[in-house]
């Protein structure tokens, strides 16, 4: 029996598994196995040949993969926003291989990723899908198109196909810790009260996946899920962004029903509608930093910034300008939000604020 096989089979059993306190715990290792499995079908064999037109290098400050159904206007919006000319019709599967567009904003260089439209059952390989959905993992940023003309279950067939090759959206890192040992046995703590979560359980699944030697510490009530993602070790957190496009083709109150929605943004690409928010909040979604530096004595340089991460600290600013700098580093003086005062003299741990003033003292 091959791998698409037995996950079918266990999707099977845990569909007709009635979902209740007794049963639990048999979902549960059944979801374990589930996740065994899938991360065999997507684990990329050393030595094969690669998917063609999938292989795109990366490039700029930040990558944004486009995905979605067919004819949804993917390619539409690579056009518009890059100086790309991707291929456009109203003809299902116009895109063929993935397609790279530059975009310039607020002075960072953004590589725009149109991938072929997907259809169900992507994730185990149907119509290309797993080069697709495969290639999404590369992102820092996801952009799923739908069109708002049409059945509200794209996104949720979207987000079931992202999730089965180990994608997780608008989701945080669970606060586990697992370290697997040489010796010592399975040792578990938790830290606050579990609803899911059981300690037979933990002991059960890691046996499952082999595993006989572990410390492990959850921090937080975490589900069973969770879990299993921590332990299954390949997941991938992404920010991501439902854009609902040709929204002129449908009423305002559907407009206003759908822009209520958590992590989306409506627009028309073919008639200009929204796209500036659009940009906006893609920008947003990346948390990129603009730092400025400055010379002593002289004004800061305002025409080109530093385009650095949320969580970057002055070591990065330092990296980003070169590597050589931090070997003669001495301290920084800082203006700007992450300063107590104006300027504030750091080191090379101190995190840094959007639009904050750097200027490097050496020795």
């Amino acid at each position: 029996m091959g791998i698409l096989e037995k996950i079918a089979e266990i999707e099977h059993e845990m569909s007709r598994t009635q979902k209740n306190k007794a049963t639990e715990y048999h979902l549960g290792l059944l979801k374990g196995k589930l996740a065994k499995l899938r991360a065999e079908l997507i684990e990329v064999k050393t030595g094969g040949p690669k998917g063609e037109g999938f292989d795109v290098k990366r490039s700029g400050d930040a990558r944004v993969a486009l995905i979605g159904f067919p004819s949804v206007g993917k390619s539409t919006l690579l056009s518009t926003i890059t100086d790309t000319e991707a291929a456009v019709s109203n003809i299902d599967f116009t895109t063929l291989q993935a397609t790279p567009g530059r975009w310039e904003y607020n002075g960072a260089v953004i590589q725009l990723l149109d991938l072929p439209g997907i259809i169900e059952g992507a994730a185990q390989g149907i119509g290309r899908g797993k080069q697709v959905v495969s290639t999404a993992r590369t992102a820092d940023v996801i952009l799923m198109m739908l069109d708002a003309t049409k059945s509200h279950l794209q996104r949720p067939l979207l987000e079931k196909e992202l999730e089965a090759v180990g994608i997780r959206l608008n989701k945080r890192r669970p606060n586990i810790y697992l370290k697997i040992k040489t010796g010592g046995g399975i040792s578990y703590n938790a830290t606050c009260k579990q609803s899911q979560l059981t300690e037979k359980f933990v002991y059960t699944l890691l046996h499952q996946y082999r595993i006989f030697n572990a410390e492990i510490l959850v921090r937080e009530d975490v589900t069973i899920d969770d879990f299993i993602d921590v332990v299954v070790g390949n997941r991938i957190y992404l920010p991501c962004l439902y854009v609902y496009n040709k929204i002129d083709a449908i009423t305002i109150e559907e407009v206003d029903k759908i822009a209520r929605e958590d992590h989306t943004i409506v627009v028309s690409i073919e008639q200009d509608l929204n796209m500036e928010t659009l940009k906006e909040k893609v920008w947003e979604y990346l948390s990129f930093l603009r730092v400025y530096t400055k010379r002593h004595s002289e004004y800061p340089d305002f025409s080109e910034g530093l385009i650095l991460r949320q969580g970057a600290t002055v070591e990065d600013a330092c990296r980003a300008i070169h590597k050589s700098i931090l070997e003669n580093f001495k301290y920084a003086l800082v203006w700007g939000r992450s300063a107590k005062h104006n300027p504030q003299r750091v080191g090379i741990t101190h995190e840094l604020s959007d639009d904050d003033v750097i200027e490097i003292v050496h020795k």
